[in-house]
């Protein structure tokens, strides 16, 4: 909403006014915090976690749950897999508590023998459900973790690697450029073998340094 100042008339005998602009703000000024307060996702499934979640990280003194509800909220990209073979070396020695994963569950085939994994997760793989349950071990629900351990007590939280995409090694100073560990995106060719080979050496291969 503008603000109007009025000023003294000039020489003519008019009357000038003066216009400063405002911005329109929502109730409760400016919002700084750009974090998710709820997932983006329409999976109901996932807002009944999440409604269930609200509640103990409200009702429990306990930061497991407010933890897990973050992670709720979080991008796929942010939420990153994690295979058996990876929570298996994990819980070496922690056979008794429950493994703790906000995000996907995966197999991991060089993994030959699964140990008897007691796992909680959003997701589960078939083959990745299939070897832990033949184990002896157990996949369960956030609902039904919620009902084991509403305080998160007794469990090991776990969570991926954020940087394990194949997309992230294409990040960073240019490729080429002195003490540059980034990926080039080399355009292949079934009809050219030698395109862009000894990249950097010469103009004809991608570019010279």
């Amino acid at each position: 909403v503008g603000q109007i100042r009025r000023f003294p008339s000039d020489w003519r005998g008019e009357c000038r006014f003066s216009y400063a602009m405002g911005i329109d703000l929502i109730a409760g000024g400016r919002n700084k915090k750009k974090a998710r307060t709820a997932p983006k996702s329409d999976n109901v499934y996932l807002s009944l976690i999440v409604k269930l979640y609200r509640f103990l990280a409200r009702r429990t003194d306990a930061n497991f749950n407010r933890v897990v509800l973050k992670r709720l909220f979080l991008s796929r990209v942010n939420r990153p897999p994690l295979s058996v073979s990876r929570i298996a070396r994990e819980m070496a020695g922690k056979e008794d508590k429950v493994a703790v994963v906000v995000g996907n569950v995966t197999d991991d085939v060089r993994l030959l023998d699964v140990p008897a994994l007691k796992i909680c997760a959003l997701r589960f793989t078939a083959t990745a459900r299939a070897r832990i349950v033949k184990a002896g071990g157990e996949c369960i629900t956030f609902d039904q973790l919620a009902l084991r351990a509403p305080t998160g007590s007794n469990t090991v939280l776990l969570r991926g690697r954020r940087n394990a995409r194949e997309a992230v090694r294409h990040f960073g100073p240019a490729p080429g450029v002195p003490g540059s560990t980034t990926k080039p995106y080399v355009r292949t060719s079934t009809k050219n073998r030698k395109i862009e080979m000894a990249r950097g050496r010469r103009k004809s291969r991608g570019f010279k340094v």
